[in-house]
């Protein structure tokens, strides 16, 4: 069994861990790739490496790449959300390979975002 002290210092660590990863997120750039069944059947595997490969490739080390589960707009995966400190959430629609690597270029590193591939236009073309 632990003693007290080496109890507290398993907190105390644990809770710098946590903090540190907090101050990361602070100033990280996120994308968040859809990973569900339908993500996954529509191609989100593939998108999901070329984000980190792209960002590897080029030292993105504040960029973070993660996934989540299903938000329920299956006709328009693969998707993946991209958060900039300081800026609003650009939701990328309909993704491959490709179109990631100009994501990356052009929004991650850059700041502009790839409107085109976005659920904007994409809804645009749908409805209209």
């Amino acid at each position: 069994m632990k003693t007290l002290a080496e109890l507290e210092k398993i907190r105390k660590d644990t809770l710098d861990r946590i903090n540190l990863r907090k101050e990361d997120k602070d100033d990280a750039i996120r994308v968040v790739v859809g990973m569900a069944t339908c993500g996954i059947a529509a191609g989100a595997r593939p998108v999901m490496m070329a984000f980190m490969e792209e960002a590897g490739r080029r030292n993105l080390s504040q960029v973070h790449v993660t996934q989540t589960g299903c938000i329920g707009m299956c006709r328009l995966e693969p998707m993946a959300d991209v958060l900039l400190p300081g800026q609003e959430k650009v939701t990328y629609v309909h993704l491959n390979p490709d179109k990631v690597r100009r994501i990356v270029a052009e929004h991650l590193v850059n700041g502009q975002p790839v409107t085109e591939f976005t659920i904007g236009t994409a809804e645009g073309k749908t409805n209209g």
